[in-house]
């Protein structure tokens, strides 16, 4: 293969400016808007690989040195010589793996007691529907490259303190690719896909907690020329309940109480996530006291079961009573025989030893 420097008809010492200008005058000449012919249209490509690798200073100072303007170097040479040189790899494919894409979903947290199944759309690259994916104008196909007839590599020998060297590099009329697509896809633009938003169908399994990411594989983004999708991974964040939280796999809430049914009990109804939950408030229940109902929590994201359902009480003292209401309080203070105030060990406040009693049962 001929010279670069010959090609374009410039000294190896040649400037900047004198090469651009060299190309300049040529590229003028060979245009195919001004010579048609096939022989000119192979001297226009050649030309223009060629001032695309001596107008790149380093591309140049790598070519001068012996490599081919894209790398080249004593690897090269050895894999030459030994038969794994880029010669034989032949053209590289135009389709290509889509790349994966991440996503933030924000879930309640009743959903995440059994997990539930939900729509959303998603900002990413489809397959084009008009030239599915060939990136050709319907009704034609890429074509031969004439300039590496397919192979994808150009192959050239060069001169090196070992001798004559047989290199190869990408064709630079049809970028490795060993084709060209000569009419491409005016929608996707020859690149077999599209910018556009669709529908996706995602299942958030009971367990997950705020931070964790789950793999929706061949949901992330289509590659180029009809290459398999990517995955979409999925970062889920819980949102914020005003009346029940969360401790591993257990949910809390408080419960306030009156004082006589403290003192008396009673059996309470309350709204859950997940329907109404019936439990007994015992005679003689404290302030700060927990009462526990098995296996309505949330789901085990792992393994099966659920946890649990963690209700603090909070006894309620009333603030104001008429004077029926005190005379009664009265004459139940006076038939009780009651321990008078007297210091005791600290105690923390309410909400301590709430919290407390939550982590530790």
């Amino acid at each position: 293969m001929a010279d670069h420097y010959e090609v374009l008809g410039v000294d190896r010492a040649a400037s900047q400016d004198d090469i651009k200008k060299a190309y300049r005058k040529l590229a003028r000449e060979l245009h195919p808007d001004v010579n048609p012919g096939s022989d000119a249209q192979e001297r226009f490509k050649l030309v223009t690989h060629a001032y695309d690798v001596l107008s790149d200073p380093k591309a140049r100072e790598q070519y001068d040195l012996g490599g081919n303007g894209q790398g080249f170097g004593f690897g090269d040479i050895f894999e030459t010589f030994f038969g794994a040189g880029p010669q034989s790899a032949g053209p590289r494919s135009r389709r290509e793996r889509g790349q994966d894409a991440l996503i933030r979903v924000e879930v309640e947290l009743n959903d995440v007691i059994f997990g539930r199944k939900r729509e959303m759309e998603v900002d990413t690259a489809v397959i084009c529907e008009t030239c599915q994916g060939t990136c050709c104008t319907q009704g034609t196909q890429p074509i031969t490259c004439d300039i590496c007839k397919g192979a994808g590599q150009i192959q050239r020998t060069v001169r090196s303190l070992l001798g004559n060297v047989l290199t190869s590099s990408p064709c630079g009329s049809c970028h490795g690719f060993g084709t060209i697509i000569q009419s491409p896809c005016t929608t996707c633009g020859g690149q077999g896909r599209v910018r556009a938003r669709k529908k996706i169908s995602i299942e958030i399994p009971g367990g997950v907690e705020t931070g964790v990411r789950l793999q929706l594989q061949g949901q992330g983004e289509a590659g180029p020329a009809g290459g398999p999708n990517g995955d979409l991974y999925m970062e889920v964040k819980v949102k914020h309940h005003d009346v029940f939280s969360r401790s591993g796999d257990d949910l809390l809430a408080t419960l306030e109480i009156q004082m006589t049914d403290a003192i008396l009990g009673t059996d309470v109804e309350i709204k859950g996530l997940d329907g109404p939950v019936k439990f007994e408030i015992r005679p003689g229940t404290q302030s700060a006291d927990v009462v526990t109902v098995k296996d309505r929590g949330i789901t085990h994201l792992r393994g099966t079961g659920r946890g649990d359902l963690k209700i603090g009480i909070q006894v309620v003292t009333p603030g104001k009573l008429d004077a029926k209401q005190q005379e009664l309080i009265r004459q139940f203070a006076g038939v009780r025989k009651a321990t008078p105030p007297t210091l005791t060990t600290f105690q923390q406040s309410m909400f301590q030893k709430l919290r407390d009693r939550f982590l530790n049962i």
